[in-house]
């Protein structure tokens, strides 16, 4: 009788997932250093996001970060998360807002307020968890590797 083979790994056998962490005490200091952080965990992903995904996912980590700057009073902190097979980065604003986000209705004159739009278009998914403090917004934005040159 044939028992099928399996092999389990353990934690120890995969490798730590790329993550990186920052917190500001009162507001943001540079929406530049959010996109930095993120370029920077995406240079370490194997394999490498292609350009378009890169600044996708600026992109994305601007709008989150503005937002928490603009409309949450106090700190806020960003946590960015590379999933283990590199198809997508997790980003977590956490902020001291108990307000969710609101899209406002789209308005082609309007300057402004299109961010949570561009949010929407670009992750796979969008999740607003109100907190005992504030709330964590979760965008998960989808990577397409680097095409082999």
């Amino acid at each position: 009788m044939d028992i099928p083979l399996r092999t389990h790994t353990t934690t120890q056998d995969r490798p730590a997932p790329l993550r990186h962490a920052r917190t500001w005490d009162a507001g943001v200091s540079s929406i530049g250093d959010a996109r930095d952080a993120v370029a920077t965990l995406l240079s370490q992903a194997r394999p490498e996001p292609g350009p378009r995904s890169m600044q996708d996912a600026q992109l994305v980590v601007s709008e989150l970060v503005t937002n928490a700057a603009k409309h949450a009073p106090g700190p806020c902190s960003l946590a960015l998360e590379l999933l283990p097979d590199a198809s997508a980065v997790r980003i977590t604003v956490t902020d001291t807002s108990a307000q969710p986000p609101v899209r406002r209705p789209a308005d082609p004159g309007r300057v402004g307020g299109h961010g949570l739009h561009l949010v929407a278009m670009l992750a796979a998914d969008l999740v607003v968890t109100p907190l005992a403090e504030g709330k964590r917004v979760t965008a998960t934005v989808p990577l397409t590797a680097a095409l082999a040159r």
